[in-house]
């Protein structure tokens, strides 16, 4: 009989493949800036995500080195609520959208404005 130990991640988050090639794609003419992740309160069920391009990180950011060419900081004060999120970079029909499969969320609102968590 075998014993199977589970190790649980610690990464913050990951990126796929596509979203990290689509991130670096955005980033290579602007070299030093990095993706920050964050949440904000909003819609009917609790926390919207937010993304932006930012010169440099907050103080009680995680940095994230996804590649040499890419940083990801993450807000302090979202953490637990994007611990092991997966972020993909899908193209649907003519458009590309950031996806974030978000294993903590339990509701979202039909709009898919906003999550919330258990």
């Amino acid at each position: 009989m075998s014993v199977e130990t589970f190790v649980p991640s610690t990464q913050l988050i990951s990126l796929t493949d596509s979203a990290v090639k689509h991130f670096e794609s955005k980033l290579k003419e602007k070299p030093g800036q990095l993706i920050r992740l964050s949440t904000r309160v909003s819609g009917c069920t609790g926390y919207a995500y937010v993304l932006d391009f930012a010169d440099s990180a907050k103080d009680d950011d995680e940095i994230i080195e996804i590649s040499p060419r890419l940083n990801v900081a993450i807000a302090a004060d979202a953490t637990g609520l994007l611990k092991n999120t997966e972020i993909d970079y899908v193209q649907e029909g003519v458009n590309g959208v950031i996806k974030y499969n978000n294993p903590n969320v339990v509701d979202e609102c039909g709009c898919g404005e906003s999550f919330n968590v258990g």
